[in-house]
């Protein structure tokens, strides 16, 4: 009988669900030097996600571990990535979101460098607009966040949170590190974090083309 507060049949095929994700986008680039943080929902009181300082692009079961809702663990001696609690507000805000992907692709990274003094990039006008949830039509806009880098992981969920109170967000970029990005489940995580790679490099290109 499982003793653990958690169904651990779920947990390993959380994981799964991770490594086989999280492998494909190791091989793109995206999470340099054991960089990057993946997660997705448990139940409602507890979250997988991925160990501190592993190499995403070699994940096993034991690299995915439990944390509850306050990103504190659960039934295990691993540590979390420091940049946990950026995941489990999500999941305590909104019931419908089901995973958090973080990346730091060179276009991520670029652009949050790009464009940090704005606060924001400005997308408009792109057919891969749709690709969001809730967006029907290449015929709106949508701003992307780009948040001061901190060591303080409370201060800059603080600023998270105060932006997810003016508007929905499906993602944000970090000034100097890389994206997050979420959805209802893996498959929609996926997807908004490919459309905002896609969208930032289109952006990138057409500063240089605009020199």
């Amino acid at each position: 009988m499982d003793t653990l507060p958690y169904d651990s049949r779920q947990l390993k095929h959380c994981a799964g669900d991770i490594i086989r994700n999280v492998r494909e986008l190791a091989a793109a680039g995206w999470t340099p030097a054991t960089s990057s943080n993946f997660s997705l929902r448990l139940d409602d009181r507890h979250v997988a996600i991925t160990v501190s300082g592993r190499d995403k692009g070699r994940l096993v079961e034991d690299d995915i571990m439990v944390v509850d809702l306050q990103g504190q663990p659960v039934a295990t001696s691993h540590r979390p990535s420091a940049e946990t609690l950026l995941h489990t507000q999500l999941y305590a805000r909104f019931a419908e979101v089901g995973c958090v992907l973080h990346t730091h692709s060179l276009n991520q990274t670029v652009a949050s460098r790009l464009f940090a003094g704005a606060g924001h990039v400005h997308l408009e006008g792109y057919e891969l607009l749709k690709a969001f949830t809730g967006n029907s039509t290449h015929e709106t806009a949508i701003e992307l966040p780009v948040l001061p880098n901190s060591q303080d992981m409370h201060t800059l969920a603080a600023q998270v949170d105060a932006l997810l109170d003016q508007r929905c967000m499906w993602g944000y970029l970090i000034d100097g590190h890389g994206l997050y990005a979420w959805g209802r489940d893996m498959a929609e995580a996926r997807r908004h974090l490919d459309a905002f790679e896609f969208l930032l490099g289109c952006e990138l290109e057409l500063r240089k083309l605009q020199r």
